[in-house]
């Protein structure tokens, strides 16, 4: 039969054609037995005679009107007439959402009232195996009455059978005959694994949400492309500008909404609808205004060492690694970190990418030149972003000025962000732990060795910070340094009492000094740590905390003090805020990934440990010797059944340093974990015999579960309790 307007099918007569794809066709039509408007939906007469296509093209109408959802289209019938395939479903009158987003972006309360929906559809599309796969503006009606509706499924794929506890075992179909190996979408919202030609899930639907939220709050998408090709490199590659930067009165949440929806890994995105809906609500019970203050933003970078002999390096971080400290105790200031920060050095990136890694929009670059006591430093201040210099200067001072010349840094750069610090923290950004330039320099490439995290670099970072105190004994920084010296060296090295007594000391002297410097403090209880009085060291972090609670290592330290006393929720909540305050971290979210396992939620553990991976890959591009962060990696892809890979990398952490004994305990957890037990219970006597002692580690950490009934393994604790200190 002719399908054009008058004609009938069955009892429904066709109006006029209102939408049409390589899916099927939409016609308006009336149903003449209820008298009421309707829309039909044709499968093309190419498609109706392939048997798969038409099994999917009913299967999509039956799994759809299944979902029975307000904001999904209602679905009536599934029919067959004279040959024909059609199904029938409510007309919708309105506007689609493409038609109603504005140039700028949308109003506040319209936009969460659309996104929301749209979050509840695909909540309930998802719970019922079905991924809409084309989701778009085009897609998304705001009817005359202002009712959200998701529709156009023609592009879906369901899921015929639940997937196991591994996420095996699911078995997919397609809606109307779309091959899984070709593209199948628009190429604007697509995720980068639609693009790949992947198999996909919901978690494709979640990264095309997050483009079109994106498109509502700034009224332009986040990939552009002329072409395909660049397109395509746009979605594989580029990172998003955050929507607060084109449309600065938006709350900062949305850019964590959007910026989550659109990982590229979708192991790092999102993980269902609920979450996205869960976030979006946190929005609006804030309010509009709550983020609308955008926060200045900047990274300080180390400075070159411009020095004829080249051996200021220490020197040179040492600045601006004051600077840091100094900028921080700013609150309306968002500083990246020094780890975060000096990562990059030597890296060869430009300016704007270095920012976009950081998520800062401002750097702070210098060099420095010393010849005997003269000092030449010169500093600017850049926004990457918009790729001009805000601000810069040249310093040709004694070197006596040095403390002075850090000091006119700090405000300098708060000057230049317009900021108003308050009367402590303007004391703050002046603030000297010593007068010495002498025991300065010490502190300086003390704290360079103690960055290396080594036996041997601790070893000469204790030497130097002691020769600081021995020049300025009242040098509280040189006192604290000391301590987490001390630490380390009764950890990983020699558990011998004279070491616990001489951290305790030291970190206590350093309290003694600068009662209100928050490091002192974090030293100080990681050193009563090791002893059996954690209310004494939960006094000190809380202490710093009170302090400066953005400091990460307060969260950190004091999250492994929980962690060691078997308090998991308290050691969650802090390492995730210690995960808040240092995003490219990758140590706080592998450790979370361990105690979302323990309280056995093993989802969160999964997310966790996929971001922390991440972030070590991350890290490792960069430094490919880093041995924390090859052996904390290997035990993440072994938890994530990734067994080889996680083992060759814990091959190549203990290549590059076979008798730390930090190590060694690690390597003792990744081989437990890969059932290895013979060589997890070798690396664990290993460790033990190279000055590991920490006995409540072997306790709690079940890491080690599967050696934990061993003769062998009862024997390292049996010794370990024979040779612990007194409490």
């Amino acid at each position: 039969m002719r399908i054009e307007p008058g004609a009938s099918l069955a009892r429904y007569r066709l109006v006029e054609k209102i939408g049409s794809g390589g899916m099927g066709v939409v016609w308006k039509a009336l149903d003449s037995r209820l008298g009421r408007e309707i829309a039909i939906k044709l499968l093309p007469e190419e498609l109706a005679a392939d048997p798969d296509a038409l099994a999917s093209f009913e299967r999509e109408a039956r799994a759809i009107a299944a979902l029975n959802h307000p904001n999904i289209v209602t679905i009536h019938s599934v029919e067959e007439t004279e040959g024909l395939h059609f199904f029938t479903m409510e007309l919708l009158t309105g506007l689609t959402l493409r038609e109603l987003i504005p140039a700028g972006g949308m109003a506040e309360d319209r936009l969460l009232d659309v996104a929301l929906a749209m979050a509840g559809a695909l909540g309930a599309a998802h719970a019922r195996g079905i991924v809409h796969r084309d989701l778009k503006p085009a897609n998304v009606m705001i009817t005359l009455e202002g009712q959200v509706k998701l529709f156009d499924f023609g592009l879906a794929k369901m899921r015929r059978a639940e997937p196991d506890a591994h996420g095996a075992g699911a078995d997919w179909a397609t809606a109307a005959g779309v091959r899984e190996d070709r593209l199948a979408g628009t190429l604007q919202y697509m995720s980068p694994e639609q693009v790949r030609g992947w198999s996909v899930d919901q978690r494709a639907d979640i990264f095309a949400f997050g483009v079109i939220l994106y498109e509502m709050l700034t009224g332009r998408r986040p990939f552009g492309g002329q072409t395909v090709q660049t397109l395509t490199a746009a979605i594989l590659m580029d990172a998003i500008i955050p929507p607060s930067r084109l449309r600065p009165e938006l709350p900062r949440r949305f850019d964590e909404v959007v910026v989550r929806c659109t990982e590229k890994d979708r192991a790092l995105r999102l993980q269902t609808a609920e979450d996205v809906r869960d976030l979006l609500a946190g929005v609006r019970s804030e309010g509009w205004q709550a983020g609308a203050a955008q926060v200045p933003s900047v990274a300080v970078l180390p400075f070159a060492d411009m020095s004829q002999e080249k051996d200021q390096d220490y020197f040179c971080e040492g600045i601006a690694e004051e600077i840091i400290t100094s900028l921080a105790q700013i609150r309306n200031l968002h500083v990246a970190s020094r780890i975060s920060s000096f990562q990059f050095k030597g890296v060869p990136l430009d300016s704007r990418e270095i920012g976009r890694r950081l998520g800062v929009r401002h750097l702070l670059e210098g060099s420095v030149r010393k010849a005997g006591g003269r000092l030449r430093i010169t500093i600017e201040l850049t926004d990457v972003e918009a790729g001009y210099c805000l601000w810069s200067e040249r310093y040709d001072r004694d070197m006596k000025d040095i403390f002075a010349i850090q000091e006119e840094i700090a405000q300098k750069v708060v000057q230049a962000f317009q900021l108003t610090p308050s009367t402590s923290q303007r004391g703050a950004l002046g603030r000297r732990s010593t007068a010495d330039v002498e025991a300065y320099e010490f502190y300086l490439k003390g704290r360079k060795y103690f960055y290396q995290y080594s036996r041997r670099g601790i070893e000469f970072a204790r030497q130097l910070f002691t020769k600081a105190i021995e020049i300025d004994a009242d040098y509280a920084l040189a006192h604290a340094g000391l301590a987490d010296c001390c630490t380390f060296l009764f950890m990983h090295v020699m558990g011998r009492e004279e070491m616990r007594a001489a951290a305790i000391e030291a970190g206590r002297r350093a309290v003694e000094l600068d009662s209100g410097l928050a490091q002192a403090r974090v030293s100080l209880g990681l050193a009563l740590s090791l002893t059996r009085d954690h209310e004494a060291a939960e006094r000190e972090f809380e202490t710093a905390l009170g302090l400066d609670d953005r400091l990460f290592e307060a969260h950190y330290f004091y999250a492994r003090d929980s962690f060691m006393q078997g308090d998991l929720e308290k050691a969650l909540k802090l390492y995730q805020r210690a995960c808040e305050l240092r995003p490219e971290d990758y140590q706080a979210p592998l450790l979370v990934g361990q105690l979302y396992e323990d309280l056995k939620q093993s989802a969160m553990a999964e997310t966790a440990r996929r971001r922390g991976l991440k972030a070590a890959e991350t890290r490792l591009a960069l430094h490919p010797d880093d041995v924390r962060a090859l052996y904390m990696g290997a035990n993440a892809l072994v938890a994530l059944g990734e067994r080889e890979r996680g083992l060759e990398w814990a091959q190549r952490a203990y290549v590059l340093d076979p008798e730390d004994a930090m190590l060694l305990y690690n390597l003792a957890c990744i081989f437990s974990m890969a059932a290895r037990e013979e060589e997890a219970l070798d690396f664990l006597e290993r460790s033990v015999r190279s000055g590991m002692n920490r006995l409540t580690w072997l306790q709690n950490d079940s890491n080690l579960d599967a050696i934990r009934s061993h003769a062998r393994f009862q024997a390292v604790v049996q010794a370990l309790e024979a040779q612990a200190p007194p409490g």
